[in-house]
């Protein structure tokens, strides 16, 4: 009863589909882009579609070599499955998955059976199964919509999470720029980034096309942002980086090539506070150096040695704070970081003591 035309060509499909997916995800061949991870499954499924076709044609099946055919299959695809859900699986949605597939394939399986068995009940069967995929729809979404304010909730509690860990350490930004999917234009710029090793680096994409940012060298093993569409973002943690240079590349234009250099954290540049800085007087130093020179990256470190309490604060007395930065209350003895990642020339003062003035030169 089997279609040996469809099965021939359903099993080609399906082993050539498992094949790729497994030298794709097991890290032994890497793929030109991502999307040829999603095409070797879909080449699968299209063979399983076949398989399915030439099995099933004309009815169930009582052919052995068709039974042992689609045992063979059935092994080989569940035993790469549990295989990638217990050393591959990153998802936080694997359990779900599971229970939708389950929820597919178990009645599927009841109704094939019973199709053969007993074909005058396949109708009223038909009629529960849909009765209880309805209510089970039903009792979904109206959970859900009960939760929504709960959901949200969460989503905003992430949300925060994420934005304090992004802003908890300095940003090197660099572009991707518009039109560098055309051969010799200007792409990555800077074109050779040299940033502090601890910096949190984001690639922005201003031009329409999708582009990707890859370790060149290891093929992305490194890093690698995968497809970054127009206007999207990727960044990238460097405090486990190495210190050296890494060659990186588009690999969807792969012309577009640029280096990052990641350099050792500079050791803090140091202003002390000094004692007597609570009471004005002509001539004297507040804070020590008052002016100070640094380029990008560098690191300042302001100390206090004065019995009264002082803060740094960016700004000016006449304006206030801008937010640019803000040690809050140095007690004595007690110091504040700040890295200048940006160049420009940046006031400081104390708001206790507002005589107290300093400048950060950046270049």
């Amino acid at each position: 009863m089997s279609n040996w035309d469809l099965m021939m060509p359903g099993m080609g499909l399906t082993g050539i589909g498992l094949a790729g997916l497994i030298l794709s995800y097991s890290g032994i061949a890497h793929t030109f882009i991502d999307g040829l991870h999603a095409l070797t499954g879909l080449l699968m499924f299209v063979g399983l579609i076949f398989l399915s076709a030439g099995i099933l044609d004309g009815g169930i099946s009582t052919s052995k070599r068709a039974k042992i055919t689609t045992l063979v299959i059935v092994a080989i695809a569940l035993g790469f499955g549990i295989y990638a859900l217990i050393t591959m699986n990153t998802s936080d949605f694997t359990l779900t998955v599971v229970l939708i597939l389950l929820a597919v394939a178990l009645p599927a399986l009841a109704i094939g059976y019973l199709a053969m068995k007993k074909p005058g009940s396949i109708k009223p069967i038909g009629l529960v199964l849909g009765l209880a995929v309805a209510s089970a729809m039903v009792i979904w979404i109206t959970a859900g919509s009960m939760n929504s304010n709960d959901v949200e909730i969460v989503e905003e509690i992430i949300d925060e999470k994420a934005v304090e860990g992004l802003s908890g350490g300095p940003i090197f930004s660099i572009e991707i720029l518009k039109d560098s999917a055309q051969e010799g234009n200007p792409d990555y710029s800077p074109d050779r980034a040299i940033v502090t090793q601890g910096y949190t680096i984001e690639w922005v994409n201003e031009d329409v096309a999708p582009h990707t940012v890859t370790s060149a060298a290891d093929y992305g093993e490194t890093f690698d942002s995968s497809l970054i569409s127009a206007g999207e973002t990727f960044t990238l943690d460097t405090t486990e980086l190495e210190i050296g240079e890494y060659e990186y590349l588009c690999i969807v234009h792969p012309w577009m090539i640029s280096t990052l250099v990641i350099e050792a954290p500079k050791e803090a540049t140091k202003i002390i506070i000094p004692e007597g800085a609570a009471i004005p007087e002509d001539g004297k130093i507040y804070y020590n150096p008052e002016t100070i020179n640094i380029s990008t990256g560098t690191t300042v470190e302001w100390i206090n040695e004065d019995a009264a309490m002082h803060t740094a604060t960016s700004g000016s007395p006449t304006s206030g704070a801008d937010g640019i930065f803000d040690s809050e209350i140095l007690n004595i003895g007690d110091t504040y970081q700040f890295t200048f990642a940006d160049v420009g020339n940046y006031d400081y003062y104390c708001i206790l003591h507002p005589w107290m003035i300093g400048t950060v030169n950046v270049e």
